[in-house]
């Protein structure tokens, strides 16, 4: 395993982070389970583990929870909020009031009493940057979390984020979690000179691009009841957008078998190998999954291989951008750009 510093921080993570979206009602992994993956991912030398109070309504939390007991220490665990709780409108998004709340919810699920990394899940529109800023600033200053970062941000918003850190005298975010594979590399456009320029530690989310990228969706292959039940319009193959990403599948399957590689190890060492990436968050549901994707822990792509992976999906082109979750709220919302 590949060890990286994550920002300026000095701290120590590796190159492959365990992500926990998939521990219990989303992924049907069972505690056994989650258990048995992070037990495994510890001993193959994961030292990163991230989760959201999002993921399954604070069930993942409290599996990683029992599943770290006695052994936080051992490592870094990140956690975010942002996304809905529940119905009550105000147990969402990034004010004060919502952060300092979450946060201790949180805590109690995860059993300790401070979080090594706590992420802002979107960045709120309706918030101001210093009301986050000041939030997170005092309950870093309280022993609460040691660091804060942002995800899914986009570069203007990472920008300001920064700028406002400065102005205001607050504390600022250290990382940003981002989408990034070879499926979608808008990011190299925008968001990674960004998080380059400022020194933001860059955890990767979605590398294998929803799947796309483990080798599961090819040509004449059914593709997984479970991916088409959750997210249809991703794996409609009567979409254009969806059968020019699985033209752009065959030519990689192919550049990997040339390099003796697997999928999952081209997509994962892709994303390592650039130089603005700490960590790769891989997000098994299945020890076998686990596996699979733990093999590309050291995994280093030659130039020719990276070159040929240009020619199919070029430099800073998405193929897949509603999957990026960062689309302006007033692109989306007619409201928003009429008011």
């Amino acid at each position: 395993m590949q060890y990286r510093t994550l920002g300026r921080t000095g701290v120590q993570v590796s190159a492959l982070s365990l992500g926990a979206m998939n521990f219990g009602a989303i992924g049907q992994t069972t505690q056994q389970d989650a258990t048995e993956i992070i037990d495994a991912a510890l001993e193959a030398g994961v030292n990163f583990v991230d989760t959201a109070d999002f993921y399954s309504q604070g069930e993942s939390e409290e599996m990683v929870g029992r599943a770290l007991a006695g052994r936080h220490q051992d490592v870094v665990l990140a956690t975010k909020a942002f996304l809905p709780m529940g119905a009550e409108r105000n147990h969402r998004g990034s004010s004060r009031r919502w952060l300092i709340s979450a946060l201790d919810a949180s805590l109690s699920r995860l059993g300790v009493d401070h979080i090594d990394l706590y992420q802002v899940h979107r960045w709120d529109p309706s918030t101001t940057d210093e009301e986050t800023l000041s939030a997170l600033t005092d309950l870093q200053r309280a022993g609460k979390i040691r660091y804060f970062g942002s995800s899914t941000f986009p570069a203007y918003r990472i920008v300001q984020g920064q700028w406002a850190a400065r102005e205001h005298h607050l504390g600022r975010y250290v990382t940003e979690q981002l989408n990034y594979s070879i499926l979608n590399r808008g990011a190299e456009t925008d968001v990674l000179p960004v998080t380059e320029q400022y020194g933001l530690g860059v955890l990767v989310w979605s590398p294998l691009s929803s799947g796309w990228l483990s080798g599961a969706v090819r040509a004449g292959r059914q593709i997984a009841t479970h991916r088409s039940n959750v997210m249809p319009q991703r794996f409609d193959l009567d979409v254009p957008a969806n059968r020019a990403k699985l033209d752009a599948v065959e030519q990689i399957a192919t550049v990997a078998a040339d390099a003796g590689l697997t999928m999952i190890q081209l997509a994962l060492g892709f994303v390592t190998a650039h130089p603005g990436v700490t960590s790769s968050i891989i997000g098994p549901r299945t020890m076998e999954h686990l596996q699979s994707q733990l093999a590309a822990a050291d995994t280093v792509l030659s130039a020719d291989v990276l070159d040929a992976i240009d020619k199919i999906v070029a430099p800073g082109v998405d193929l897949s951008p509603e999957e990026k979750m960062d689309t302006r709220p007033s692109i989306t919302d007619a409201s928003l750009r009429r008011r």
